[in-house]
């Protein structure tokens, strides 16, 4: 038998590495399609798994009670609104798919441009100097991309099969981490203190934190928001009432806030001569706008005791590079990064830098 002490030839260690990165790739090719759905589970998990806890005590200690209400709870608040969302846009968008496709684009007359005060009739005089002139050789050298629409929609239609197939995937992988959420933090634990054990256990917990600090600091500053926002849009009348809110929820969560769609609606309501209900509006959205500014650090703090500038930073900087993950992914890489830096300059392990964390 050989000696494991022995040195390896140069021969089999290529060899052996090569294997196992060959290994390592076509795991990965494996588990890519499933890669999105896991990650949104682990962050709602990781976020909820405190309210799970008490819901779990408040019904006596029973495990599948408690992940039903919070597979619900999931159901209410994710995939009804999504679905929705989605319904309404494809219900809006098939005028417009049949517009483009049928090779037949004229352009409107437009004649409520001369309404709009001091530039209307200028601005209404151009458009049709522009259709006269022009018009015509701008219809002929739009219309051969019209036919081409089609397939951008069933592209987007595709894509929109496809969010709705990580959202499933979302709901199972909670389950499954609902149902064995002790055993598989303990082995993420214990994985991290393989890998340093100074620091590898207390970065687990700062992305606990970091994570729940983001979903109480944004997702759910984001929701009060939307709520508000949308009891307002209902009062005032706004058509679609149903549908912005869960735009101005969306909106909010990429840290563009409610304004983008409630300062059009106040608009729309001054322009239909509603002074009365625009200006109700105008007053409710200022409060919506002013209680954002004091929730969300407000939450953060409930979450954990971190750099609010530098979880916002962490939010914005990662739905760019990650798309909508990196709200979460964000904050987490740039809070370890930052505590990792001032635990070096100053000699101080991590685990100093926390308070207690619910994580069993």
């Amino acid at each position: 038998m050989q000696n494991p002490k022995e040195e390896m030839d140069l021969s089999q260690f290529i060899l052996s590495l090569i294997f196992i990165i060959s290994m390592g790739v076509m795991s990965f090719l494996i588990i890519h399609p499933f890669i999105l759905g896991f990650s949104w589970a682990s962050m709602i998990v990781i976020a909820t798994w405190p309210l799970m806890l008490k819901i779990q005590k408040f019904l006596g200690g029973k495990r599948s009670l408690a992940v039903i209400i919070m597979i619900i709870i999931l159901l209410l608040l994710f995939i009804i609104p999504v679905f929705f969302l989605v319904n309404s846009l494809i219900a809006t968008s098939i005028p417009l798919i049949h517009w483009f496709s049928s090779n037949t684009l004229e352009f409107p007359e437009l004649a409520w441009l001369q309404d709009i005060p001091l530039i209307g009739k200028k601005i209404f005089i151009s458009y049709q100097e522009l259709l006269e002139g022009d018009g015509g050789e701008l219809i002929r050298e739009v219309r051969p991309y019209m036919g081409r629409t089609t397939e951008f929609f069933i592209i987007q239609t595709k894509n929109c099969g496809l969010f709705f197939i990580h959202l499933i995937l979302m709901l199972l992988f909670s389950t499954l981490l609902y149902w064995n959420g002790e055993k598989i933090s303990s082995s993420i634990r214990y994985f991290a203190f393989r890998l340093s054990k100074k620091n590898g256990e207390a970065i687990v917990l700062l992305a606990v934190q970091a994570i729940r600090a983001v979903a109480l600091g944004v997702a759910v500053t984001a929701l009060i928001q939307a709520a508000l926002s949308g009891i307002g849009l209902l009062i005032s009348g706004v058509p679609y009432w149903a549908l912005l809110m869960i735009i101005i929820f969306f909106s909010c969560l990429i840290q563009l806030g409610p304004l983008p769609i409630l300062i059009p609606s106040i608009i729309w309501l001054y322009w239909n001569n509603n002074a009365t209900w625009g200006t109700i509006l105008l007053i409710w959205s200022t409060l919506v706008f002013i209680l954002d500014h004091i929730l969300r650090p407000f939450f953060i703090r409930i979450g954990a005791d971190l750099p609010i500038l530098l979880i916002l930073s962490g939010v914005i900087g990662g739905l760019l590079v990650f798309g909508i993950i990196g709200l979460f992914v964000g904050p987490v890489v740039l809070i370890i990064f930052y505590r990792l830096i001032i635990s070096w300059m100053y000699g101080i392990s991590i685990g100093s830098f926390l308070k207690n964390t619910p994580l069993k």
